[in-house]
């Protein structure tokens, strides 16, 4: 057995006071994670760089966690083959990824809202407003064969698609739900939604009333939302200001929105747009 080095009194003065710092090191890091302000990979992040850090046994860190205790902790390290006296300067990096996907944190599913109701009533400039408001909520784009308004945005306002790829998106069972509506077709893609729900975002379908049904039929966990105008001829003036429709399309539109208001009962909330603010308040409301 070799023999230690012998340290001169100011050698061993300093010895003792580095083992002190990172002492308080380690205790100061594991203060902040046993209160949550650092996690499991701001810890493996810092070791990188801290020689301190670097050198505090994993079972210490683990133990630090709230909700883990020594026997949870010797658990968890057995199980991914993590030796007791084990340091985190000595962990392989399937450890480490190991490590931070045991305790990464859990997301609770969003909620998913629908929002519908006649044409001209609102629904896209309350989404719009719903999008700048809430950084926890989604707005779905969704995709449609008509041709773009003036002032809209490919995949901010919709998604613009041929017949043809809307008939391949459908054979390929793209849509979370579709529905034809004066003279076009809309669809919502599936993908984006559910992917938003699964991180814990919420989630807003603004679509028309075919494709809110279909939503129903398909998803127990959907909220649907009848967005209803102040009155009738508040909606007529709304259709009317529309310089996009011909004459003809303009009357198809209100014998439709006329037929649309009778579905409000289908709907499990029913909100007046009186003021488009008042309106997002109470949907943010309505998902937390």
């Amino acid at each position: 057995m070799s023999v230690p080095p012998a340290l001169t009194p100011e050698q061993r003065a300093d010895a003792l006071v580095k083992a002190a710092h990172s002492r308080r090191a380690r205790a100061d890091i594991k203060a902040q994670v046993k209160s949550g302000e650092m996690g499991i990979s701001d810890v493996l992040i810092l070791a990188k760089t801290d020689p301190a850090i670097a050198k505090m046994r994993v079972s210490e860190l683990l133990e630090s966690l709230p909700g883990v205790g020594k026997i949870r902790a010797a658990a968890i390290m057995e199980r991914l083959t993590i030796s007791a006296p084990r340091r985190i300067q000595g962990l392989g990096i399937h450890q480490k990824t190991e490590l931070i996907s045991e305790f990464k944190p859990v997301h609770h599913r969003g909620r998913l809202l629908v929002l519908s109701g006649p044409g001209g009533v609102g629904k896209s400039t309350v989404a719009a407003r719903l999008r700048q408001a809430s950084d926890n909520f989604w707005v779905s784009v969704s995709a449609t064969t008509r041709s773009p308004r003036h002032n809209e945005k490919e995949g901010v306002d919709y998604y613009f698609l041929t017949d043809e790829e809307f008939d391949r998106r459908i054979s390929h069972d793209d849509f979370l739900e579709w529905a034809q509506f004066a003279g076009a077709r809309y669809g919502t893609p599936r993908e984006g939604v559910e992917k938003a729900l699964s991180e814990g975002k919420n989630v807003l379908l603004e679509i028309e009333i075919e494709g809110a049904r279909q939503v129903r039929t398909h998803s127990k966990e959907a909220v649907l939302v009848f967005l209803e105008p102040p009155s009738w001829e508040e909606l007529v003036s709304r259709l009317e200001a529309r310089g996009s429709d011909t004459l003809e399309r303009r009357s198809h539109r209100l014998e439709l929105a006329s037929s649309e208001l009778a579905a409000s009962k289908e709907f499990d909330v029913i909100m007046v747009n009186h003021d488009v603010e008042k309106v997002v308040e109470a949907l943010v409301a309505l998902a937390s």
